[in-house]
C-alpha cells in the first residue's frame, strides 16, 4: 500500500504546476501533494526556499518529487538533504510521471508496481 507516500511537483512555471496539480487531485484526491512553480517574486523559474516550503508542508514522509527542468531538480537535491523526511527525486517525464504515480498511488498499488511503470518513464541521458 502507497498512500503514505506523498508526492512534491516542482516546476519553473506557477501555471503550469497548478493546471498539473488540478489535473492530478482529480483522479487522486487522498494523495498528499505539493507543489510549487516559479520564484519567490513571482518569475519563472525556482527557489530553494520555496521547494523546502512545498517539501515540509507535504504531510507524508516518504515523498517522491517530480521537476520540470535542471534547477528545480537542483533545487530538489539541496531541499532533500535538509529534510528529514525520505525523498526520492525521479528522473522521468514530468506529467506523465505524476500523473502515474498519483493513480497508481490512489490505487493502493505496491510500491514495485510503481516504480516499475516508472521505470518506463524514465529520462534517458
Amino acid at each position: 500500500m502507497t498512500t503514505n507516500i506523498g508526492i512534491v511537483m516542482v516546476s519553473h512555471s506557477k501555471d503550469i504546476v497548478k493546471g498539473l496539480y488540478d489535473l492530478i487531485h482529480q483522479v487522486a484526491p487522498n494523495v498528499s501533494i505539493t507543489f510549487v512553480g516559479g520564484t519567490v517574486d513571482g518569475d519563472i523559474g525556482t527557489s530553494f526556499e520555496t521547494v523546502q516550503q512545498a517539501i515540509e508542508e507535504n504531510t507524508s514522509n516518504q515523498l517522491f518529487a517530480f521537476y520540470d527542468l535542471g534547477s528545480a531538480k537542483m533545487n530538489l537535491e539541496m531541499a532533500a538533504e535538509l529534510s528529514e523526511k525520505e525523498i526520492e527525486i525521479m528522473d522521468v517525464s514530468f506529467i506523465e510521471g505524476v500523473y502515474c504515480t498519483a493513480a497508481l498511488f490512489e490505487m493502493n498499488a505496491d510500491l514495485p508496481a510503481v516504480i516499475n511503470e516508472l521505470e518506463k518513464l524514465m529520462i534517458k541521458r
